[in-house]
């Protein structure tokens, strides 16, 4: 017996959105889906929530019985009767049915329409259960129909306005897969969840050995991203456009921590498909999907990077398949900037810079990296500029393209400017000046040069450089984070020289960064006293006692003994996990950075040490010790982003003009827009002039 599906949404949620739920069965629609529109018996104006698109796939051949069910209709001021199809190879890929989502709507009457036309087909099912039920299409297509977008034309002719072209039409090289990538495709497809008998994402761990999964057992957002890249690469869109629909719907859950509610845009960090009884019944089940906004976090943190990760994915989806009205539908243009608002919202931020807590983006426990972590500049710079290419620029729209636009030239200078650190800078910093005072001060953060920590005067390279981890406010945080790094140069927010230095760098401290398992996440560790303030002592990013060597001694106290521990350092190791630990899923960002720089030569060697021990060591989560010699002794095994990491460098490396499609090139135009020329005011006086001839090397 095949499950019945539906979302879980709150009574508060519903009622603020003004339900209409009417009870009917459903109907053999026939003629094309573009003559199907609803009417709304009632002439009144209604004001609330955007308009909103929802889309479901169907299943073929009625494996789902139509039932007789509640349907929850939302509307607005005007009736929408936009509907798009996209087919490929002879079946149906996607159905896009429009739902109209309004303020205070309560017992409006509905009828439906249709209108014959041609020799196809819809069939409408309302699957049973309550409050917001999404209405499943089924759609039977005649095996000579053209395959069509919602704009009449022929998809796999479509181009977009740049005239990039997509994966199926990019030539790419056939080969015999070796057994490691063999096997691990086996592992990929495994992971795979469903929902409604239709793949929606990856579980972050699929070890049949663990018992305690946790939250392993979970769809991740930015863990899903190398898995969708896998198949995208690969060819397969399916299971990303389901998980894009999908997550899109999640984001207008209510979501509520101790009588509080975070913005309407925020994304999940996770969900779950769950099989609960039906309502009323005993014996049937079906599947609901059971969203993790933070809520049961731990430590509770809103994750800020799922809605750039998704929006970056949007962006890849329509680049490598070609299907470009996804991204242009209503619903997607809603959840693109309800992200945005979060994003842009005003505040008491002196810089352009995305102001966040610690744990709220790859590094999801406490280390150091509240404030404005490169990390998730780096993922916010890329989400804008996929946003300024995919939103659809009209009346409603322009002011938000325009503020996304000064955003990213504030950003970009920001980030060159400020976070940017080699030898030349370090000597600059070793020479400042505190306690500035002045429109024209040098050292405008207060930036004492007793910060500068004696590892980096030896460990930096003549020839490279790197964009330190955090800045704020007198604390600059020196630490060199992998993933903001590449990110960086994929998005191009630092300068073509900056990205070349930040490479020299990785090459001249290979066996710091690479070691014996690729990439350390961050480098260096931090341990003793600092370990233990920074991360509240975490265990996980840990220190590991060796107990045959440490003897608690008789007569002194636990906590001295513990102070005495975390500081004897020849018997601890703190690389660990997110505190200088390896991990192998970098390894996609990296290849995608060394492509762009045409450096392929470095992520070929990486990517030939991760071969030796991956697989052996049963793909695990990530490594222990300063060069990743160990797996780490938390590290979940048969972790999907590892997985996927993998199979994507591969096929990048394999294939390097599909990369093009998912990197950025410098932006000569945002170096032209700068803000301060928008106003007279003789106190702002902007150094980008000044600095522009070092941008543009």
């Amino acid at each position: 017996m095949n499950p019945s599906c539906r979302f879980i949404y709150s009574c508060k949620s519903i009622s603020s959105f003004g339900v209409l739920r009417t009870q009917f069965c459903p109907k053999i629609l026939t003629g094309r889906f573009s003559n199907f529109h609803v009417n709304f018996n009632q002439g009144r104006l209604f004001h609330g929530y955007p308009s909103r698109l929802m889309g479901f796939r169907g299943k073929i051949g009625g494996a789902q019985i139509p039932v007789c069910g509640k349907v929850s209709i939302l509307k607005q001021s005007r009736v929408c009767s936009n509907v798009g199809i996209w087919r490929s190879r002879g079946r149906v890929r996607d159905v896009n049915l429009i739902r109209c989502i309004g303020g205070d709507v309560k017992r409006h009457s509905t009828t439906v329409e249709t209108r014959t036309n041609g020799g196809s087909f819809e069939r409408m099912y309302v699957h049973g259960g309550v409050n917001v039920k999404p209405l499943v299409v089924d759609r039977i297509d005649n095996d000579e129909v053209e395959d069509v977008g919602e704009n009449g034309k022929n998809v796999d002719n479509e181009r977009n306005e740049e005239g990039t072209r997509s994966i199926n039409r990019v030539p790419r090289k056939q080969r015999e897969e070796s057994e490691m990538e063999k096997e691990a495709w086996r592992l990929l497809e495994r992971a795979v969840v469903t929902y409604c008998n239709s793949p929606v994402g990856t579980v972050a761990a699929n070890d049949p050995n663990d018992k305690q999964p946790l939250n392993y057992d979970q769809v991740f957002i930015r863990d899903f991203v190398p898995s969708a890249l896998a198949f995208l690469l690969k060819g397969d869109g399916e299971i990303v456009k389901n998980f894009l629909l999908h997550t899109l719907q999640l984001q207008s859950w209510e979501k509520t921590v101790d009588c509080y509610s975070p913005g309407q845009g925020l994304m999940p960090a996770s969900f779950k498909v769950r099989t609960v009884p039906l309502d009323g019944s005993n014996e049937k089940t079906e599947e609901v999907l059971d969203p993790d906004f933070g809520e049961s976090a731990i430590g509770r943190v809103a994750p800020v990077d799922s809605g750039l990760w998704w929006i970056i994915l949007l962006r890849a989806y329509g680049k490598l398949t070609g299907d470009y009205a996804l991204q242009e539908r209503v619903d997607f243009q809603t959840g693109i900037r309800l992200i945005l608002n979060l994003c842009l919202t005003d505040g008491f931020d002196m810089f352009p810079s995305l102001l966040v807590t610690d744990g709220s983006c790859m590094i999801d426990r406490r280390m150091g990296i509240h404030g404005h972590p490169l990390e998730i500049q780096a993922l916010f710079y890329s989400a804008l500029r996929c946003s300024r290419e995919m939103l659809t620029v009209n009346d409603g729209s322009k002011n938000l393209v325009s503020t996304i636009n000064n955003r990213l030239s504030a950003l970009s200078f920001h980030i060159r400017e400020y976070y940017w650190v080699d030898m030349k800078k370090i000597n600059e910093i070793y020479r400042y000046k505190t306690e500035e005072y002045s429109l024209d001060a040098t050292n405008k953060f207060n930036i004492y040069p007793e910060q500068i920590p004696h590892w980096l005067m030896d460990w930096i390279p003549e020839e490279g450089g790197y964009m330190i981890g955090n800045l704020q406010p007198a604390h600059m945080d020196f630490r060199f984070f992998t993933l903001g790094n590449l990110w960086s140069i994929v998005s191009s927010l630092g300068t073509p020289k900056q990205n070349e230095a930040i490479l020299n760098l990785i090459e001249a401290k290979w066996d710091d960064i690479i070691g014996l398992m690729p990439l350390k996440i961050c480098y260096p560790a931090v341990e003793g006293e600092e370990w233990r303030i920074i991360t509240g002592s975490d265990p996980k990013n840990t220190l590991v006692f060796l107990s045959s060597i440490l003897i608690f001694p008789f007569g002194v106290d636990l906590y001295t003994y513990f102070e005495y521990a975390i500081n004897f350092y020849p018997f601890c190791s703190p690389w660990s996990y997110h505190n200088g630990g390896s991990w192998p899923t970098l390894l996609w960002q990296f290849t995608l950075a060394c492509i762009k720089m045409g450096r392929s030569r470095l992520a070929e060697q990486a990517l030939a040490i991760a071969e030796k021990k991956l697989s052996m060591d049963r793909w695990p989560e990530y490594y222990d010790t300063r060069h990743g010699k160990f797996v780490g002794k938390q590290s979940r095994l048969h972790q999907t982003w590892t997985i996927a990491g993998y199979l994507t460098s591969k096929m990048l490396l394999e294939n390097p003009e599909l990369a093009s499609l998912l990197y950025w090139d410098e932006d000569y135009e945002l170096l032209e827009i700068c803000v301060c020329a928008l106003t007279k005011s003789g106190r702002k006086k902007c150094s980008r002039v000044a600095a522009k001839s070092q941008i543009l090397v």
